[in-house]
């Protein structure tokens, strides 16, 4: 009898175990996927726009940024705002691979647009009218945003925003760095024109880091590398002005011994890298090798000694 009595007892454990292994319904919720990208900025070329509906996840390394899989993203081929357009909800941005959405602001006048003066990026008076700021932070404070302490100056970014009339797009180099909460893309006074027409304010669109190649808007005098105020012979940092593209890497190659050295991103300054010491009290030629993060390297021929100098500023050899 009590075999008879356990052995109902199992038989009860298992249906019960079968029918809770798993719910077939419409209401059974799907463990979120995510991408196994990640996100560096300008990864893609591409200007193809999408919108995700999914939240970004935001990495421990401040330098990357995993994005939501692209395959939940919803397309809108009209970009027809449903309400005021220029009084978008503020909120954070959502970071895909290759960009983002959320909102577009503006800094400049649309009314009488400004050449930028170089802004976060140090760059100066740069004869530039598309230009814009990009977000330094996803979440208020956590630095995750693509700024990155100036790595994105100079990079081009292809935008556009919802209005009453559909989709409006334009292109513009970053020269600045927007540290407010709830920022996505801030333009000068030129793209919020074509955007925005007399009605600035926040609204609501995408961004996607693309070449600059194409784009003689986003250019303004010729490229040069600077050397900034205050440097001699015992500290240098140099930057690349109107350069073609988001520079990645500067390295120097001594022509005299042959040997490679790779700069350091300055902490004194964003958009800057520091030249050793080294290098400054040297006579003899260097190849100053600058890496895009789209566009074909350039490269200066230059004393070491010439990195010295104070605001020098130096064309490419004809």
């Amino acid at each position: 009898m009590k075999n008879k009595i356990l052995l109902g007892t199992m038989c009860f454990c298992l249906l019960v175990l079968v029918h809770c292994g798993g719910d077939t319904s419409s209401n059974a919720k799907e463990t979120p996927r995510l991408s196994s990208s990640v996100f560096e900025i300008g990864s893609s070329s591409s200007t193809t726009f999408f919108t995700s509906s999914s939240s970004q996840v935001r990495s421990s390394s401040s330098s990357i940024i995993a994005g939501a899989n692209s395959s939940s993203a919803t397309k809108d081929t009209s970009g027809i705002c449903n309400s005021i357009c220029d009084s978008f909800t503020a909120a954070s941005p959502i970071v895909d691979e290759n960009g983002g959405t959320g909102s577009i602001t503006t800094y400049g006048s649309v009314g009488d647009p400004e050449t930028s003066q170089g802004g976060a990026c140090n760059y100066g008076e740069t004869g530039i009218q598309y230009y814009a700021a990009i977000h330094v932070n996803i979440e208020p404070g956590d630095n995750l945003g693509p700024w990155q302490d100036g790595k994105a100056c100079g990079a081009c970014v292809a935008v556009r925003a919802k209005t009453s009339e559909g989709w409006k797009s334009t292109v513009v180099r970053i020269t600045d760095k927007c540290p407010d909460a709830n920022c996505g893309v801030d333009l000068g006074g030129a793209p919020a024109r074509d955007l925005m027409g007399i009605y600035a304010g926040r609204y609501e669109g995408e961004w996607k880091f693309i070449s600059c190649e194409g784009h003689p808007e986003v250019f303004g005098d010729s490229t040069t590398l600077f050397v900034k105020e205050g440097s001699n012979t015992y500290w240098s940092i140099i930057q690349v002005r109107n350069p073609l593209d988001a520079v990645t890497q500067i390295e120097i190659y001594s022509m005299a011994d042959s040997s490679l050295t790779e700069l350091q991103w300055a902490t004194e300054a964003e958009n800057f890298f520091r030249v050793p010491t080294s290098i400054l009290k040297d006579s003899s030629k260097y190849e100053i090798r600058v890496s895009y993060r789209f566009s074909e390297g350039q490269i200066w021929k230059l004393k070491g000694t010439d990195l010295s100098k104070s605001e020098g500023s130096y064309h490419l050899e004809e």
